[in-house]
C-alpha cells in the first residue's frame, strides 16, 4: 500500500466514523446507586446463590470435584489448613 492509498484509506475511515467526546453524555453514579437499592431490596445473597437458575449454571465436573474435596476433608481432617492456605 503506496502513501497516496494510505491516505485515501484515512481519510475514508474519518468520513465513516463518528467523532468521539471526551465527555459523557450521562452521569453514571445515580444509576449505579438505583442498582444497589434495587438489588439491596430484592431477594436475599442466600436464595440468589441457592436458586436453581444459579446450581444448574455450575458444570457437573464442578459439582465431582467439590464433592472430592469434602470426602478428603473428612477422611484427611488434618489437610485442612493446607486448602485454607490454597484458596
Amino acid at each position: 500500500m503506496n502513501e497516496q492509498e494510505q491516505k485515501k484509506f484515512a481519510d475514508l475511515l474519518k468520513q465513516s466514523l463518528p467523532p468521539m467526546s471526551r465527555e459523557l453524555g450521562r452521569d453514571l453514579w445515580p444509576k449505579m446507586l438505583h442498582r444497589v437499592d434495587e438489588g439491596a431490596h430484592g431477594r436475599q445473597w442466600l436464595a440468589v446463590v441457592f436458586s436453581p437458575a444459579a446450581l444448574s449454571s455450575v458444570p457437573w465436573f464442578d459439582w465431582a470435584l467439590l464433592a472430592v474435596l469434602v470426602v478428603g476433608v473428612c477422611i484427611f481432617p488434618r489437610s485442612i489448613p493446607i486448602w485454607l492456605y490454597h484458596f
